[in-house]
């Protein structure tokens, strides 16, 4: 930058056009216009002081009018040798003949010069800005670059050098963009999955309305249609029931008012007493009591107020993929075997009509309703088996779950403490396990015999043991087990 503004320096003096060592240097290389330069030098003096630049030197005040371009020329062609020097009289008195000229043309170019030192010097500053601007950008981008390989070198090292790290974190810690995009892409198609589980049920209701409930009525027994009509229209409204109350059920958040509530640790997000079981969802931003998993299908997440209908919308939705499975596994048989006759049918006409004129053509062998009706009964078919096993596997998951008294989360989080305990030689206990059975009773709510039936059997909207603050002993436990950590 020093040796971009000194050239700019020199290119600006050279345009302004000042008298210096250059302009004496430039004087000694040509002797013989010495002399007439030091006549004309003592001429413009002379005009300089009559003008009204009497008693100012050259390199303060004003700049003398500049020499006429004809008496320059004129100058340079004489030679010392064949013109003697004129008197000092006769050059004033030729002077005064053009002086008037000679100060009109220096003003034109005086106003010239200005306007070309102007622009020279605007653009002198503009491409110091560029340069000054360039070398910004090239120190901020390097800087960017310091910052982002010392951050990667901090993260390094604390996977390396912290004691708890193994193979579970450094998975975690390589899936953390997976699962940055699977929050934010399950937060905004929660709706498009919700749709999409109501259409997909809908369609199956209407294809065993439309197609099967009439064949049922026409080919079945009393006994048999009864048991259809029974259970098909009970397991049907204990899915809608719970589904609907998994959606609309909120899973239970900590209270806002800090003074009220017992934490057990502080939540790293929210910067909040967290109470015991309870975790930060990701894609609802806030803690949920007992949270168990963010259910896209129910764009909601499964905590201690909902969590009984999420299970049992689970259990209800494969139970009926299962009875529609079984039920119509000879109607698929048929219509799959009808579908695979009409392709062949169709095949050998198309073959005919090849060899036949346009009237001649022979009228499609099945109608359009026969064809929807086979392939509505291949379609139920297939998206209820293919339910069935993908449901039917989550179902026993939960109830693994449940019956060990624990959620998706604390499973990991108990395997963990299991192992490390069990390097010390000690024992991990669940310290809200109250059993096998008394679990279960625990989680459906039932404290009397008749509950199985209220509660579990029909569509209930009771609430669950506790507030999911505090886990104090539910009622239907009879044996207390030591709430320990470990033995």
């Amino acid at each position: 930058m020093p040796v971009v503004s000194g050239l700019a320096r020199l290119v600006a003096a050279a345009l302004l056009g000042h008298s210096g060592p250059g302009m004496a240097r430039a004087g000694a290389l040509v002797p013989e216009r010495a002399w007439g330069d030091a006549q004309l030098g003592r001429g413009l003096a002379g005009a300089g002081c009559a003008t009204g630049c009497r008693g100012q030197p050259w390199g303060r005040g004003r700049a003398p009018a500049p020499v006429p371009r004809q008496l320059g020329l004129a100058a340079s062609r004489v030679s010392p040798s064949s013109v003697a020097p004129p008197a000092e009289g006769k050059v004033v008195a030729e002077m005064g003949a053009w002086q008037s000229g000679g100060s009109r043309l220096g003003g034109c170019g005086a106003a010239g010069m200005r306007s070309r030192q102007r622009m020279f010097a605007a653009v002198m500053r503009l491409l110091l800005k560029c340069l000054r601007l360039g070398r910004r950008r090239r120190f901020k981008l390097v800087r960017q670059v310091e910052q982002l390989w010392h951050y990667g070198r901090l993260c390094l090292r604390s996977l390396l050098y912290n004691s708890f790290t193994n193979s579970d974190v450094v998975l975690d810690s390589l899936f953390e963009p997976v699962y940055w995009l699977v929050d934010h892409v399950t937060r905004w198609f929660g709706v498009v999955f919700v749709a999409l589980v109501i259409g997909l049920t809908s369609s199956i209701v209407a294809i065993v309305y439309i197609c099967l409930l009439p064949l049922i009525l026409q080919t079945y027994t009393p006994a048999w249609i009864c048991w259809h009509l029974a259970y098909g229209h009970w397991n049907l409204l204990m899915i809608v029931f719970h589904y609907y109350m998994a959606i609309t059920t909120s899973p239970g958040y900590p209270p806002q008012a800090k003074d009220d509530l017992t934490g057990v640790s502080i939540c790293r997000k929210c910067i909040a007493p967290k109470p015991a079981r309870t975790h930060h969802c990701s894609i609802c931003n806030r803690c949920v009591l007992k949270m168990d998993h963010h259910c896209p299908w129910l764009n909601n997440c499964v905590g201690h107020f909902n969590h009984r209908y999420f299970f049992s919308f689970c259990l209800f939705m494969t139970m009926g993929c299962i009875y529609c499975s079984i039920s119509g596994w000879d109607m698929f048989r048929d219509a799959y075997a009808a579908i695979e006759r009409m392709k062949l049918l169709e095949k050998e006409r198309l073959q005919v009509a090849a060899n036949q004129t346009y009237y001649q053509t022979p009228p499609p062998t099945f109608s359009f309703r026969q064809r929807a009706f086979h392939k509505s009964i291949v379609y139920l078919w297939v998206l209820c088996s293919s339910v069935a096993l993908a449901l039917g596997a989550l179902t026993l998951w939960h109830a693994a779950l449940i019956t060990r008294g624990e959620t998706s989360i604390e499973r990991h989080i108990n395997k963990k403490e299991r192992q490390r305990l069990q390097k010390k030689g000690k024992v991990f206990r669940n310290p809200y396990s109250y059993g096998s059975w008394n679990n279960w009773k625990v989680f459906l709510g039932v404290d009397v015999p008749r509950h199985w039936l209220t509660r579990v059997l029909l569509p209930s909207p009771h609430l669950p043991h506790g507030t999911g603050l505090s886990w104090d002993l539910p009622p239907c436990v009879t044996e207390q087990h030591a709430p320990l950590l470990a033995i």
